[in-house]
Parts: structure tokens; C-alpha cells; sequence
């Protein structure tokens, strides 16, 4: 069964459509990777299945169960629960500067569990402890006490792929994860979101780094102008694409 299954989502800004009859299913430890030139949709999506931004129509499951339908009106604490079953890593890091890393990683879960009333100094002790051994997870352990700006932009997106998977989630979701880095940088958090693949974390990941899209995902999205041109298994959309869309954008790597 499906963990998650996306059918007919639609997105539009003012009269600019940027999501058309998106459909797909990702299947529990499996890696989708997106690709696609800037501007085809991609970031959108990431941001219509966190809860970002609102579909306009279209339906969202996770695990069977229907979390968005085009049609009901969801209450902010009904999106915050909702936003749980997916964790994002955003380009830019996103760590907040006044606090040290392993803060970064365990203050969502805090502010989470004292909105629910849940937070007990037990359950504060172990949310630092797991939060320590993501960081260890990460090759962070001596940097757990360090600020954002004493750390190298892998660091940083090291410390913000434990963030999000400090919450749990079903899916952990990548935008463009090494676009603000040297590639020494990039090769460093590549190597970490390899890691999880091999331990069976289930992942979207839109990248524009080919060979690695290419070689870490089970399934492949090809979007162009806010569709799904071509999906596939990387096998099919890298070696063997149908579409002469799919033919050109890829062509136009190789040669880059």
C-alpha cells in the first residue's frame, strides 16, 4: 500500500496556474526524486504537501487517510497537525541564528508537545536526547553547542535535515537541499541523505544534481510547466525517456 497518493492536485497564483492534474504514489522507503527546470512546479508542490501553501483542488493521502480534499476548511491546529507527516529541508537552511544547533533541532518538538500540554521534564529530557543522537547521527556530535554562524553551510543543512526528523515524520521532503553550497559542501550532505535512503527513509527530493537524482531515487518525476511531463524508475526517464521534453531537459545537462 501506497504511504502516500497524490490525485489531480491543482495550484494557482491570480490567474497563473503552476500545478495542473498532479497525480502520483510513493511507496513506504522509497526515494522520489523531482526534477525539472526552475519555475516547473516543483517547490510548489513541496510546499502545497507541507501545508504551505493551499491547493486549490485535489486530494492528498498519507497512510490511507485523506488529510486534504479540495473541499474542507481546515482549522490552523488541524494544519500543524497535518504538517506532521511530512518534515522539509529547505535550500536556505532556515536555522534560527540565536539558538545553538541542538536547540534548532529539538524546539519544534518542544513548542509541539507544550501547545499539547505534554511537555513534563521527562519528555524534555528525552526530546534533548534524541535530539543529541540525530546530531550524532549527522556527524555533529561536536558541534551540538555550536550557533549557525560558527558552523559551514553543510553543517547547517546537516543540523536542519535533524531538525526534521526530530518530528518523525512518514516523509521527509528536500528542496533544492545543496543549491547554497560549494560542491565540497554538496558532496558532504549528499552523502547524509544517501545514508537515509539505505536505511529505508522515505523521501522527495527535488535536486538538480543529476547522477545523484538518478542514482538514489526508485522513482523519478520529470515536471515541466507545472505537469507531470514523464515518471518513471530512473532506469526509464534517464536512459530510456518517451517524451521529447524529457529528451531535451536532460540533454541540456549533459551538456552543462
Amino acid at each position: 500500500m501506497s504511504i502516500l497518493q497524490v490525485e489531480h492536485l491543482q495550484k494557482s497564483f491570480g490567474n497563473t496556474p503552476v500545478l495542473d492534474d498532479i497525480s502520483f504514489s510513493l511507496e513506504k522507503g522509497q526515494v522520489l526524486s523531482m526534477i525539472g527546470s526552475s519555475g516547473s512546479g516543483k517547490t510548489t508542490l513541496l510546499r502545497c504537501l507541507n501545508f504551505l501553501e493551499a491547493p486549490d483542488s485535489g486530494t492528498i493521502r498519507v497512510n490511507d487517510e485523506v488529510i486534504f480534499d479540495g473541499h474542507s476548511r481546515l482549522s490552523e491546529a488541524e494544519i500543524r497537525s497535518r504538517r506532521l507527516h511530512f518534515g522539509l529541508v529547505f535550500q536556505n537552511f532556515n536555522l534560527f541564528p540565536q539558538y545553538t544547533a541542538l536547540e534548532n533541532v529539538t524546539l519544534a518538538k518542544k513548542l509541539f508537545l507544550k501547545a499539547e500540554k505534554k511537555a513534563s521534564p521527562a519528555d524534555l529530557r528525552q526530546l534533548e536526547e534524541e535530539g543529541i543522537r540525530l546530531l550524532q547521527r549527522m556527524g555533529l556530535e561536536n558541534r551540538m553547542n555550536n550557533y549557525p554562524h560558527q558552523l559551514s553551510g553543510g553543517q547547517q543543512q546537516r543540523v536542519a535535515i535533524a531538525r526534521a526528523l526530530a518530528l518523525s515524520p512518514d516523509i521527509l521532503c528536500f528542496d533544492e537541499p545543496t543549491s547554497a553550497l560549494d560542491p565540497e559542501l554538496t558532496g558532504e550532505v549528499l552523502r547524509v541523505i544517501r545514508s537515509l535512503a539505505d536505511h529505508n527513509t522515505t523521501m522527495i527530493i527535488v535536486t538538480h544534481e543529476m547522477a545523484f537524482a538518478r542514482d538514489v531515487a526508485n522513482q523519478v518525476l520529470f515536471m515541466d510547466n507545472g505537469r507531470i511531463a514523464e515518471q518513471g524508475t530512473p532506469e526509464e526517464v534517464f536512459e530510456h525517456p518517451r517524451e521529447e521534453r524529457t529528451k531535451q531537459f536532460l540533454a541540456s545537462y549533459s551538456k552543462s
